[in-house]
């Protein structure tokens, strides 16, 4: 008679004991992110955040947002390199909660594994934390889920939610906007974390390229390149909103430039956005010639080298740009708001590239 060994998690695929280490290796990396409001430590069931420290406004309203990196994550598993996503991450959640004024607070986050490397995990919570330091916000707990069967043993998925708050008299977005107010671009870091779909599609499979092919117009390999992490804006743009008069901004992630910036036009204005006040990275040149992807197509889903836009009334445009150069941050005037046409549709982009 044969001996029959009962099932266990283990057996099923999920290793307890190295989800359990993932979370020792984090801890110090999440204890980097703590704010004076978090109350308590990792491993709880819950994150605790002091709400008291609202008091100090008057009529506070809180801003969420949730997001993921999509496909990026592909290139880091190709590349081994886990520690850089988790910026991307933060970035797309926190620099949309940051569109409407108000102040990142806390974020958790979600990575989905096929097997638990605790090394790996924590490189990833490594990431999202060190994003949340250049965010301002705290990363108050997560979740690292192990689905073996569903993914591969070296897939995963990262997502995260965020939360923020802002003061209702100085909440920013259409309504403040004016005619004859400037679009300032501030300048994106590389493709950030959109339209992978496309890039990934068009260099790999229609041109060939892998990614420790080194290009000489971008001057690093192409893995390098795609795997550059999104820019954080947050605590620039709360330094613009400190300093001078913003009426609104507009966070440039999929859809592209003009249909990000639409979304924060009031009815009946328009903005026009002039291409040659600046040249794209040369990153998009080669995605578009390597695919042969019409202009218009590219500016549908990549952002073009501009990551956020904040629309200011002509007066505050240098006190701006000061603003954000003295934090580093590559800035111009790349248009204006007029009144809307017959034909208009809230934002366009004009004229040729090349600054």
């Amino acid at each position: 008679m044969s001996e029959t060994t009962g099932a266990s998690y283990a057996s099923a695929g999920v290793d307890i004991e190295a989800g359990d280490r993932a979370v020792e290796l984090m801890k110090e990396w999440v204890k980097k992110t703590q704010r004076p409001e978090v109350l308590g430590g990792l491993g709880g069931f819950a994150g605790l955040f002091d709400a008291s420290a609202l008091k100090k406004y008057e009529r506070p309203l809180l801003a969420s947002a949730t997001d993921g990196v999509g496909t990026k994550v592909d290139i880091a598993r190709q590349m081994g390199v886990f520690d850089t996503i988790g910026h991307d991450l933060v970035a797309m959640v926190m620099d949309d909660i940051v569109v409407c004024g108000a102040e990142p607070l806390f974020m958790t986050d979600y990575i989905c594994v096929g097997k638990v490397h605790p090394e790996r995990v924590a490189a990833i919570v490594k990431g999202i934390a060190e994003g949340c330091v250049l965010a301002g916000c705290a990363l108050v707990g997560g979740e690292t889920a192990e689905h073996p069967g569903l993914l591969g043993p070296d897939d995963f998925d990262v997502a995260g939610a965020g939360t923020g708050v802002v003061e209702h008299d100085n909440l920013l977005g259409p309504d403040r906007i004016r005619t004859g107010d400037a679009v300032i671009a501030m300048a994106s870091s590389g493709l950030h974390s959109n339209g992978y779909s496309l890039v990934r599609h068009v260099l790999f499979d229609r041109a060939g390229l892998t990614l420790d092919r080194h290009m000489d117009e971008l001057g690093r390999t192409l893995g390098e390149e795609l795997l550059e992490p999104t820019k954080i804006y947050s605590l620039d743009c709360l330094a613009l909103t400190n300093t001078t008069q913003v009426h609104a901004y507009s966070h440039i992630t999929g859809g592209g430039l003009a249909a990000n910036l639409a979304r924060v036009i009031p009815d009946g204005l328009h903005a026009t956005v002039d291409r040659a006040t600046w040249t794209p990275d040369p990153i998009f040149g080669l995605v578009g010639t390597a695919g042969q992807v019409e202009l218009l197509e590219l500016e549908k889903t990549l952002n073009m080298g501009v990551g956020m836009m904040a629309i200011v009334p002509q007066d505050s445009v240098d006190v701006a740009l000061a603003t954000l150069a003295d934090r580093g941050v590559d800035s111009w005037v790349a248009g204006e708001i007029t009144e809307r046409g017959d034909h208009a549709t809230g934002a366009e982009l004009t004229g040729t590239y090349g600054k």
